[in-house]
């Protein structure tokens, strides 16, 4: 604390002004950057109570030294200063996206004399108009080959041009018509360009003046009698109807917007784009972030739109569809249209095609980020690696190729339950999993011992008898490390059991959540992990995996006991009697629901049985009626 009052700004030194403040750590690099509309309110909030802001807020504070601010006049001022202070200093406490994969773009280089399409990945180059980015570069070069044919853009490299310039010769395309060969002459510079900038306008949306015009072309050389010609223009027309359906119609009204969405855990979230043009999807890109602080999807929302629109060259849409809208609406709004020079409309969809469309890119949200957990956590190199983090920071002989994790889920102290869950190498063997019904327990480290003490019992029981876990042995292998869900109270209580046991060759760690410390048996202090460490990153999806197995079986134990405990307290009704009548209604709050009739319609109730029944289950007014 007393770190933080070395650089804490005198009192009243703080304006109340709207503003951009940055934390600077002790060699003057900036951390983070954030804006307020008060910077005295906001940045009294670090300052206030240290033991109350979230953990990465406490980390941030204690990595910096000073604090500086810029007073600003307006939002959309304050909304500039950050983007340009984030992209400036890149800091390490601020939100970052970055691609989950790198995407393929069709770029039309309008900066040269004689425009070139082609497929270009990585950073955007001024003068260039860019389409997509589409998930395979073999989509845009089918799309590109299909629309040659009715505009013959150049595609060729700089060498290749000059080369056919020189020898007087154009390349194939050019001599099968998908290339006007403006390398020979054969069109000026001025057509060309008039025919990469219809191929642009057409990539853009405007699709339906290029089929009318070639339409009444058509229509016109037959007119004349001039068949050929004719038959190409229809020809052409086909081109450009097949290159559309390889887009999707998603909005039936030709709109322009952007549609965003996002998908998070605890650890990381990802943000999915679809790009619509003229009702249809014409690209998508993906996203992925860690949460390096304490981040709600609406300030999600507003990072992601200012490093996503914050460049000249990002192509702004009327229309942006969010999943929740950013804190200050009006202000990002403002800045929005700004950037884009004319009005953008950004709002939450809530019904019709776009709320459909939103639940899709939601979906793809999900995908990306379920598959980019997935590729982190199979490649063996990284795994691998995090093994032997855990080692070095826990001090252990081995990598612990054998990791087991603990949990404990209950409701107010009733239907106390226990998880076990087992990864080896780094990858869950959801084989082994196991789940326990705690009794005697009366709070988490209680149950922890239980649990702990139960598992380990068995071990020593199967590893002492002559069975084989080929014949049923369920707990024959022990863990190299055993991880429980809490801080250095479950830690010591694991481990005393173990010691109770006679068992002192298995480590034990405590992972707490809320500052991600991995704890000891009696050690004072904890290990401290970097955030992007991928031993950190190991633990933390052992101890969520263990935390969802152990809500599942809760809710399940939870809800079996609520409908035994409803249905057994009813006269009349044994098993046979229960279970038809849970077959029947599906559930207790179906059978409450229903009247005496259809109670009595089940077979084996008679209508008196089913009048008590009801009754019982929702009162004699309910049963008279």
């Amino acid at each position: 604390m007393s770190d933080l009052l070395a650089f804490r700004p005198a009192p009243g030194a703080i304006p109340e002004s709207p503003g951009v403040y940055r934390f600077r750590d002790s060699r003057g690099r900036v951390i983070y950057v954030g804006k307020a509309k008060s910077l005295r309110q906001r940045l009294n909030q670090y300052f206030a109570d240290f033991a109350a802001l979230h953990p990465r807020t406490q980390a941030m504070l204690t990595s910096a030294a000073g604090v500086d601010w810029t007073i600003v006049t307006t939002e959309v001022e304050a909304l500039q200063l950050e983007y340009s202070w984030i992209k400036e200093f890149d800091p390490r406490f601020n939100v970052k996206y970055r691609d989950d994969k790198s995407y393929p773009y069709l770029a039309v280089t309008m900066s040269e004399e004689f425009p070139r399409v082609l497929v270009m990945r990585g950073a955007k180059k001024k003068g260039t108009r860019y389409f997509g980015p589409y998930s395979h570069a073999w989509a845009i070069r089918d799309t590109v080959d299909t629309l040659l044919r009715v505009f013959p853009v150049r595609t060729c490299s700089a060498g290749v041009f000059k080369r056919s310039g020189q020898i007087g010769r154009p390349c194939l395309l050019g001599y099968i018509g998908k290339c006007s060969a403006p390398c020979i002459g054969r069109i000026d510079a001025a057509d060309h360009r008039a025919l990469a900038e219809d191929f642009c306008d057409f990539m853009a949306g405007q699709s339906a003046r290029f089929t009318r015009r070639l339409e009444s072309e058509m229509k016109a050389a037959a007119s004349r009698e001039e068949y050929e010609q004719a038959a190409r223009l229809r020809d052409d027309i086909r081109a450009l109807q097949k290159a559309l359906e390889k887009q999707a119609i998603v909005l039936g009204d030709g709109t322009d917007c952007d549609v965003i969405a996002l998908a998070e855990d605890q650890l990381e979230a990802a943000v999915q784009i679809f790009y619509v043009r003229g009702g249809r999807v014409r690209g998508q890109r993906g996203w992925v972030l860690e949460k390096v602080e304490d981040t709600s999807d609406s300030d999600l929302v507003e990072h992601f739109l200012g490093q996503v629109y914050g460049d000249a060259d990002a192509g702004c849409p009327r229309e942006i569809l969010v999943p929740v809208l950013p804190p200050d609406p009006a202000a990002m709004t403002l800045w929005l249209s700004e950037r884009r020079g004319g009005p953008v409309n950004l709002r939450v969809p809530v019904r019709g095609d776009k709320k459909t469309l939103m639940e899709t890119v939601s979906r793809n949200a999900l995908e990306t980020l379920t598959l980019h957990k997935t590729r982190r956590a199979s490649d063996l190199t990284t795994r691998s690696k995090a093994l032997n983090e855990i080692q070095e920071a826990l001090g252990l002989d081995d990598a612990p190729l054998r990791i087991e994790c603990y949990d404990v889920s209950n409701l107010m102290g009733t239907h106390v339950v226990a998880s076990m869950v087992v990864f080896e190498d780094g990858l869950a063997r959801k084989s082994e999993y196991r789940r326990f019904s705690i009794k005697g327990a009366t709070d988490d480290i209680s149950a922890i011992a239980e649990v702990i003490t139960r598992r380990f019992r068995r071990y020593l029981e199967e590893n002492s008898s002559e069975r084989t876990v080929a014949e049923g042995a369920k707990f024959a292998y022990p863990p190299n490390l055993v991880v429980v869900d809490g801080a250095a109270g479950q830690a010591d209580a694991a481990a005393r059991a173990l010691a109770e046991l006679g068992i002192n060759d298995v480590a034990v760690c405590g992972l707490a959540k809320r500052l991600e410390e991995v704890w000891l048996p009696a050690e004072e202090y904890p290990v401290i992990l970097p955030r992007t460490s991928e031993g950190l990153y190991l633990l933390q999806r052992v101890r969520d995996e263990a935390h969802r197995f152990a809500i599942t079986y809760h809710r399940q134990k939870r809800g079996k006991a609520a409908t035994v405990s409803a249905l057994d307290e009813l006269p009349g009704l044994g098993p046979a009697r229960r279970a038809a009548l849970l077959k029947h209604f599906g559930s207790v709050k179906k059978l409450t629901a229903a009247g005496v009739a259809e109670v009595g319609a089940v077979p084996g109730i008679g209508p008196k049985l089913a009048a008590t029944i009801v009754a019982a289950l929702r009162g004699n007014d309910a049963a008279g009626g």
